[in-house]
């Protein structure tokens, strides 16, 4: 099972989510310390709040611009969106839900 990911008000109540049924985050998402998605944990819970989207967003549509795959590209757009909800929101997070 890969990761779950929802866009959750700040009481944890999940608003939308979209699960990475077949991994495709593991397999494209980058490995060197200085990009903000490196910081996605497999195995745990990782939590983006409003003020790290801006961030956030810029290395997420770089890494959706470098795919093909429309597995991924379908998987990268519903993230995006979260992101860009939660941007736009207040009190509004991201979470990824490692298995």
């Amino acid at each position: 099972m890969g990761i779950c990911i929802s866009l959750q008000k700040e009481n944890g109540v999940q608003i939308e989510g979209v699960a990475d049924h077949t991994n495709v985050l593991h397999r494209i998402l980058p490995q060197g310390k200085d990009n903000i998605l490196s910081g996605i944990d497999w195995y745990g819970d990782t939590v983006f709040n409003g003020q790290q989207m801006e961030r956030f967003l810029a290395a997420w549509r770089e890494l959706k611009a470098g795919t093909e795959n429309p597995e991924e590209a379908v998987l990268l757009s519903a993230v995006e969106g979260f992101a860009e909800r939660c941007a736009a929101g207040t009190h509004l997070y991201l979470k990824f839900v490692g298995d």
